[in-house]
C-alpha cells in the first residue's frame, strides 16, 4: 500500500534503518493485535522491538503516525498476496476457489482471523485520525476482486450483466464475515460456507465456456 502522504514514510533510510523501522511496526502490529490501540504503549512497542526510546521517537514521533505505519504495513503485507501470481489476477473462477481454499485450509485461521479486519476493527473505534487510510486500504483489496472480475469481462468468461463492483462488495464481505464467525466459535466452516456461497454466485455469472474449464479442474 502506498503511503497517502509523503511526510508519513521516512526518506533515505538505510538498510539498517529500514530493518529496524520494519521490526517496529511488526512487534506494534502483534501489540496492537492482542492488546488493543489504548492499551498498547510506547514503552511495551519498545521493548518488544529491542529499541529505544530515541529510536522509536525518530521512526514515529507521534501514535498516531505509528498506528498509520501499523495499517500500511498489515495492508501491505494483505494486498502483496493477493496480488501475487498465486491467484493470478483473480480472471478466472478457478483463481476465486484457490484463495477460498488457501484461507479455508490455513490451520490457524479460526484463531488468527484478517489481520486487517482485527486491525480495522479495532482502531475504528478510537479518535485517531485514520480512517482515511483504512479506507484506501480495504478498497484496494476490493479493487482487486473488482478487476479481477472486469478481466474475466474483457475475456469472455464473465456476463457483461455482473456487476464487479457489488461483487467484490460481497466476496470480501463473505470473507470479512465469515473470518469473525469463524473467530467467534473457533471453527472454520463459517469462512468455508461464506465463501463458498459467495463464489458459487459469482459463478452464476460465467459464461460456459469458463465454467466447462472451471469444471474440469
Amino acid at each position: 500500500m502506498e503511503p497517502t502522504t509523503a511526510a508519513r514514510e521516512p526518506h533515505k533510510l538505510t538498510d539498517k534503518g529500514q530493518a529496524t523501522r520494519a521490526r517496529i511496526l511488526e512487534h506494534a502490529a502483534e501489540l496492537i493485535y492482542a492488546k488493543g490501540v489504548h492499551a498498547t504503549n510506547n514503552e511495551q512497542v519498545r521493548r518488544a522491538a529491542g529499541v529505544s526510546g530515541s529510536q522509536l521517537n525518530h521512526y514515529f514521533p507521534t501514535k498516531e503516525s505509528l498506528v498509520l505505519a501499523v495499517i500500511a504495513w498489515q495492508a501491505g503485507r494483505v494486498l502483496a498476496l493477493h496480488r501475487g501470481e498465486q491467484f493470478a489476477r483473480f480472471d478466472t473462477l478457478g483463481a476465486f476457489r484457490k484463495w477460498a481454499a488457501f484461507y479455508v485450509g490455513y490451520e490457524r485461521a479460526y484463531q488468527e482471523g484478517c489481520s486487517l479486519g482485527s486491525l480495522a476493527s479495532e482502531i475504528i473505534k478510537t479518535d485517531l485520525d485514520v480512517h482515511d487510510e483504512l479506507a484506501s486500504a480495504f478498497d484496494q483489496w476490493r479493487d482487486i476482486f473488482r478487476e479481477g472480475i472486469q478481466h474475466m469481462q474483457r475475456l469472455g468468461r464473465m456476463s457483461t450483466e455482473a456487476d464487479p463492483t457489488q461483487l467484490a462488495n460481497l466476496l470480501l464481505a463473505a470473507f470479512q464475515g465469515g473470518m469473525l464467525l469463524a473467530q467467534i466459535s473457533r471453527d472454520i466452516t463459517p469462512l468455508k460456507d461464506a465463501l463458498q456461497t459467495a463464489i458459487d454466485y459469482v459463478q452464476t455469472f460465467a459464461t460456459p465456456s469458463d465454467a466447462d474449464v472451471l469444471q474440469a479442474r
